[in-house]
């Protein structure tokens, strides 16, 4: 199990506090601990992920992200050489627009490690040639919307989809936040 910075793995981004690397096959016990905790999977599955679930699903996605879009991927986070989390930048279906998130580890919520990193993305996303940056949650995260807002998202619209075992909320909807390059260059020249 790696906890701390190997030089060896391929580094994304780096930030003030953040080291964001490519996961590798040797990161399974990371993803099941993050995703063992139900307060960090209340608004995704209300539930933890199971083990073989992300031996042969998820990591796997993860993988093959980096292989079809060799500049976009789920990325492990690091802070001061301990795993946080993870950072995401993913395609969508438009080629010139990416949708961001982050999850992380309940020990490092509120210390603005979401905020700093999703900030470097959306910046990450623009010095790439990306048009639009995305992000969206369960209208009740308000800890998530607030990380948007912090980090330079707008809110656009708020949308409701069907789930055959809905979490408590679903009923209030989704929200989907973003900003397009103009508007970035605008807010950070300004």
């Amino acid at each position: 199990m790696r906890t701390a910075y190997d030089p060896e793995v391929a580094t994304y981004l780096v930030t003030d506090r953040l080291t964001l690397r490519r996961f590798t096959p040797a990161d399974v016990e990371l993803l099941v601990r993050l995703d063992s905790d139900p307060e960090v999977m209340r608004f995704l599955t209300g539930q933890p992920t199971p083990r073989d679930e992300i031996e042969n699903v998820v990591l796997p996605e993860i993988l093959k992200v980096y292989a079809e879009h060799p500049q976009l991927g789920t990325f492990a986070a690091e802070a001061d050489g301990v795993f946080i989390g993870w950072f995401g930048m993913q395609p969508t279906t438009d080629a010139r627009t990416v949708g961001v998130g982050y999850r992380l580890l309940r020990a490092a919520w509120g210390k603005g490690y979401a905020t700093e990193g999703t900030r470097s993305l959306i910046a990450h996303a623009f010095s790439l040639g990306m048009e639009r940056v995305e992000a969206d949650t369960m209208a009740v995260n308000h800890r998530s919307r607030a990380v948007m807002r912090r980090s330079g998202l707008r809110f656009l619209k708020i949308y409701h989809e069907h789930f055959d075992d809905p979490l408590p909320g679903t009923e209030f909807g989704e929200v989907l936040y973003g900003v397009d390059r103009a508007t970035w260059e605008a807010e950070q020249h300004g």
